[in-house]
């Protein structure tokens, strides 16, 4: 029984690591890429982990997975929410379809100064749709 269990976390879970390889190709822009590696990524690892843990049940190797999967948990919303906010920030525009900015209007470029609401000056501010505000050509 317990073969069959790891065999179906370890399935899953290299099917989610599959899934995320696929959405890191498929997706339009960055901020896409980002949200679907991060998310079927982490699972995936976080199955094949625990399904890991389950195969050689004992408590050194599951204490391992347990720190690992925790730290996973833990880094990968961070390290993606730290690089979608660098790449708004340098300019890497929205893929065209994208319905909502929620930042536009409230970073300023030349300051760096991130606000919470609308900024009153927006000949500073970041606009991903005026052509001028791109990095890219």
């Amino acid at each position: 029984m317990t073969s069959i269990l790891i065999a179906i976390l370890a399935t899953l879970g290299a099917v989610f690591v599959l899934l995320a390889a696929v959405g890191l190709i498929r997706m339009p822009d960055t901020y896409l890429r980002i949200s679907v590696t991060t998310k079927a990524a982490t699972l995936g690892v976080g199955l094949l982990l625990v399904a890991t843990a389950l195969h050689f049940f004992d408590h050194s190797t599951t204490s391992r997975v347990i720190v690992i999967i925790l730290f996973i948990f833990l880094t990968a919303p961070v390290s993606a929410h730290l690089i979608g906010r660098a790449s708004y920030f340098i300019g890497v525009k929205l893929w065209k379809g994208s319905v909502m900015d929620d930042l536009r209007g409230k970073y300023q470029k030349n300051s760096h100064i991130l606000k919470s609401e609308i900024d009153d000056t927006p000949e500073d501010n970041i606009d991903h749709t005026r052509k001028e505000d791109w990095d890219q050509p």
